[in-house]
């Protein structure tokens, strides 16, 4: 867990990044053989684009540097459990793991699971959540109390 955890606070301050800029406060980081390969923050807003979420950002980040779409041994540590079509672009790339803090939309929850272990997607995925919970959780919720305000 304390591998998980030195993880996943890399990715609370990709997070950090995303909550400077307006942006909703998701952060990834991909590792390879205890090895950070990409590190990315949630964009829409900026890149005016639905799809720049943090875990599709790091995916293209990671693709590039390894020169290989299939992102095989490979662990994605998010903020936040990725939605539907970050879950269907995690299963397509091939990575073996998702480690997440924080479920925002639970209504997701369940085709999210289907998706990381079913083969239609591509690979089956190990899913570990609650990584960092609290701290996760708090800045989403800090977010948008402030977006509120």
């Amino acid at each position: 867990m304390l591998c998980d955890e030195k993880y996943m606070i890399l990715a609370l301050k990709e997070a950090k990044k995303a909550y400077q800029i307006g942006e909703v406060p998701v952060g990834a980081v991909l590792v390879k053989d205890n090895q950070v390969i990409a590190c990315a923050h949630n964009q829409k807003d900026s890149k005016k684009c639905s799809v720049f979420h943090a875990e599709i950002e790091c995916i293209i980040e990671a693709a590039k540097k390894l020169e290989n779409w299939r992102l095989l041994d490979c662990t994605l540590y998010v903020t936040m459990m990725p939605c539907p079509m970050c879950a269907s672009a995690i299963a397509q790339s091939r990575i073996a793991k998702v480690v997440y803090g924080t479920v925002a939309n639970t209504n997701d929850v369940e085709l999210v699971d289907k998706i990381f272990s079913s083969h239609s997607y591509g690979n089956p995925v190990e899913i570990v959540g609650g990584v960092l919970e609290v701290e996760t959780s708090n800045l989403v919720k800090d977010f948008f109390r402030q977006k509120r305000s």
